[in-house]
């Protein structure tokens, strides 16, 4: 990792600044990126977050990080009527161009742009990871959800082992460096990915910080032997 890259996550506003730069400059090779690092099993996974989230015909719903719209497609072909949440411009773009089933929408995960009790139902896939504030990002959520509505967060775990962590941070490492490279002649471009999960508290603390934030029956599903994570709760 290059000292700028690890500046730029130092701290909180320029964390922000780089994700911002970060998302804009990969918007046309996300859908790419996310098949590759997920061993080609990012759709399934998302699948499954659409599948736990019973969304059915009439369930609001907002999906945030919703990059190219893969999980509010999915939950409008449920019925659901879904509004994307980014804060990449060109995330939506590409969004848009893939069809008519969802609303999209520019803005921040920390200053949702909606009233409280709007949604029935939150989605996120790899966006509480990116976020320089967890802690309010969830309580955004839950403001914005009715009372009994369901939050599904989808993201990389940081393993416990340090033996797991290290070969799994290892791989993100070089398969990182190697497409940023090839893509954009930037190996940081996607070294970006391994160090924001070495700077991620984990599945466990994020599941106490979503207790924490006033939701019942918060619980996380391992994916892919624990490398990843399915966050379920209630309001």
């Amino acid at each position: 990792m290059t000292s700028r890259l690890r500046a730029a996550l130092s701290a909180p506003d320029s964390k922000s600044r780089y994700v911002r730069r970060l998302f804009s400059t990969i918007a046309g090779r996300y859908d790419l990126i996310t098949r590759v690092l997920s061993y080609g099993q990012d759709r399934r996974w998302k699948a499954r977050v659409a599948e736990l989230s019973a969304a059915r015909p009439g369930t609001r719903a907002l999906d945030l990080a919703c990059g190219t719209g893969d999980i509010a497609f999915t939950l409008a072909m449920r019925g659901a009527d879904v509004v994307g949440l980014d804060i990449t411009h060109r995330m939506l773009q590409l969004a848009r161009s893939k069809g008519r089933a969802a609303q999209f929408v520019t803005g921040d995960m920390l200053s949702l742009p909606f009233g409280d009790e709007a949604f029935d139902l939150v989605t996120t896939g790899y966006g509480l990871r990116n976020v320089p504030d967890i802690p309010r990002a969830i309580a955004e959520m839950r403001r914005v959800l009715k009372p009994g509505g369901v939050l599904l967060s989808l993201d990389f775990n940081r393993p416990a082992n340090p033996i797991v962590r290290g070969v799994y941070l290892a791989y993100l490492t070089l398969v990182g460096s190697t497409l940023g490279f090839i893509l954009h002649r930037d190996p940081d471009t996607y070294r970006y990915i391994p160090e924001s999960i070495r700077r991620y508290p984990g599945a466990i603390e994020v599941n106490a910080m979503i207790g924490r934030a006033g939701f019942s029956q918060s619980q996380y599903l391992p994916v892919l032997g624990g490398l990843m994570a399915i966050h379920h709760a209630r309001r």
